[in-house]
């Protein structure tokens, strides 16, 4: 079992730059690999970003790709995302998640067995 906190969303103006956290307690962090995903109102629930359990392979969403990055310090159990140059668009609330196959970047929800409560990214134009 690991349980998920995400911190540091928030509200930037369109151009600007958020990171958010994600820290996991419970079993050894590096036997999972981590995700990223969002939900706007009104929408179904999608991938942003992937990384495998050390950090090898990344894998993103189109419309966040050369924007955004995700990274993970083991040591310090927590995954990150990088958000640079935001839209108006991807105001949504963010939650990180997590599967037991670490070698693999997915991009399906319905791979991820843990999820955290999400936090709230809104972006004004």
């Amino acid at each position: 079992q690991v349980q998920l906190v995400e911190s540091g969303g928030g509200l930037v103006q369109a151009g600007g730059s958020l990171r958010l956290s994600c820290t996991a307690s419970g079993r050894t962090f590096s036997s999972y690999a981590m995700g990223w995903f969002r939900q706007a109102p009104g929408k179904e629930r999608e991938f942003v970003a992937a990384i495998d359990w050390n950090g090898a392979n990344t894998y993103y969403a189109d419309s966040v790709k050369g924007r955004f990055t995700i990274s993970r310090d083991n040591a310090k159990n927590t995954v990150f995302l990088q958000m640079n140059s935001l839209k108006p668009e991807d105001t949504a609330v963010y939650y990180c998640a997590a599967h037991t196959k670490p070698w693999a970047v997915l991009r399906n929800i319905n791979d991820y067995g843990y999820w955290g409560q999400g936090t709230q990214v809104t972006v004004s134009s």
